[in-house]
């Protein structure tokens, strides 16, 4: 038997998608770059030195939400249970992420702006954490 998705269901999940390819850009972009990198693309001296010493776990921890995000968006898109899964281990690297924006100063030097993205990379990855729930539990994913 086939399983059927509501129109919405391609829509967002399609944006779901195309919302952590960007997060894989953004990841490729700053992880491991020098200072004077950080400093070209638009970082002052002092958030391009912190972002520049921060502990490998936070760049693991961003590179999990990114890639889980990914995955789990194919995931979904192909209608598999896994995404769930997926998805979780996503939101919760994200959430290391923010306790460490937090605790290492990222939040205090960067300001509002790196807040308002951080908790909507959250609050996104969250939802489609429960897409693929609400999916899930409706019979959506196989």
């Amino acid at each position: 038997m086939k399983l059927l998705s509501p129109p919405w269901f391609w829509l967002i999940a399609g944006l779901g998608l195309a919302w952590n390819l960007f997060g894989v850009v953004q990841f490729l972009s700053t992880a491991g770059a020098s200072v004077d990198a950080l400093v070209r693309g638009g970082m002052t001296p002092a958030q391009a030195a912190l972002y520049a010493g921060l502990p490998a776990w936070m760049n693991i921890a961003f590179a999990v939400g990114v890639s889980g995000g990914v995955l789990g968006s194919l995931l979904l898109l192909l209608r598999r249970r896994t995404a769930v899964t997926v998805f979780a281990a996503s939101l919760g690297a994200y959430v290391v992420l923010y306790i460490g924006d937090i605790a290492l100063g990222v939040f205090a030097a960067f300001g509002p702006p790196q807040v308002v993205i951080l908790t909507m990379v959250v609050l996104i990855a969250a939802a489609l954490l429960w897409l693929a729930l609400r999916m899930h539990w409706q019979g959506g994913l196989r």
